[in-house]
């Protein structure tokens, strides 16, 4: 397995567990706990973290090791990451929104966080959680959106390579295509080396499955029903997401706060928890 996905990272200020949570008879996760070393914050409330679509976790290490130090952090790996346990061949069927919400359900009630953490989250973990707060199937006492997506839609081109029947080899250079095409578009140099990480450690079959499975995906237009806090991260130089978009969004969510920041890496580094802070004294 890519080292990206095994082991407990060691941050400076913290302890690591890496522990696994079966979500169902056939699929079990890829969970990193957080404990603050201070004794003192060990029993603050626990924040619960779901990454973006393949997220890999080294993106996120700069921010994670300052925050880790203030507060108890649950860090879930979703099914489509390479980390995941299927005891079974995986199917497009395995990869639908039903089966990801009822995941993080499943990992909060391991955990009996339900209502009484704060969520973060990112891109497709944002998306996830935005549609089972809708429902009424996941609650918190506050969420952090990282430019969530409101539709899984794309171009023509990537959904031929994504519906195409194409053995694994060509999978693979597919992969290296998509990551050529995220460098043409993206500026942010920190956004560039993450997201060339993250496309070259998939599962290169897990990645398809996922993206067949989720293509055409829109959130609900109406989403008057999430209760919570909740503020939505995003910056205008961030060309994948879509600042214009994630002002939609803001208007949708009732009561959301808007929280500009100067760059999607920033978004990824300790200097964004002056802004996160700054959300959580407004509540």
């Amino acid at each position: 397995m890519d080292k990206h996905w095994v082991g407990a990272p060691d941050l400076s200020g913290s302890t690591c567990s890496e522990e696994w949570v079966s979500v169902s008879n056939d699929v079990s996760l890829r969970v990193l706990r957080w404990t603050p070393d201070n004794k003192a914050l060990q029993d603050a409330r626990p924040l619960m973290m779901v990454p973006g679509w393949g997220s890999v976790f080294e993106g996120w290490r700069p921010l994670m090791t300052e925050w880790a130090t203030r507060r108890p952090i649950i860090y879930v790996e979703t099914r489509e990451k390479a980390s995941a346990r299927f005891t079974k061949r995986e199917r497009v069927t395995d990869f639908r929104m039903e089966d990801f919400i009822q995941d993080l359900v499943r990992v909060m009630k391991h955990y009996d966080i339900e209502g009484s953490c704060d969520l973060f989250s990112s891109s497709l973990g944002s998306t996830i959680l935005i549609e089972a707060m809708q429902r009424g199937m996941i609650h918190a006492q506050s969420s952090l959106f990282v430019a969530p997506n409101l539709d899984l839609k794309m171009p023509f081109w990537p959904r031929f390579f994504i519906k195409t029947p194409m053995p694994k080899f060509f999978l693979r250079f597919t992969i290296k295509m998509a990551v050529w095409a995220v460098q043409k578009k993206v500026k942010e140099e920190g956004q560039r080396v993450r997201y060339k990480r993250t496309l070259l450690s998939q599962n290169a079959g897990r990645v398809r499955l996922s993206a067949r499975s989720l293509i055409g995906y829109e959130l609900p237009d109406d989403l008057s029903a999430i209760s919570i806090p909740c503020g939505i991260i995003a910056a205008e130089s961030d060309k994948l997401h879509g600042l214009e978009n994630i002002e939609k969004l803001v208007k949708k969510i009732p009561g959301a706060a808007m929280i500009a920041v100067p760059s999607n890496q920033y978004a990824h580094e300790p200097d964004v928890l002056v802004d996160i802070d700054k959300f959580y004294k407004s509540l």
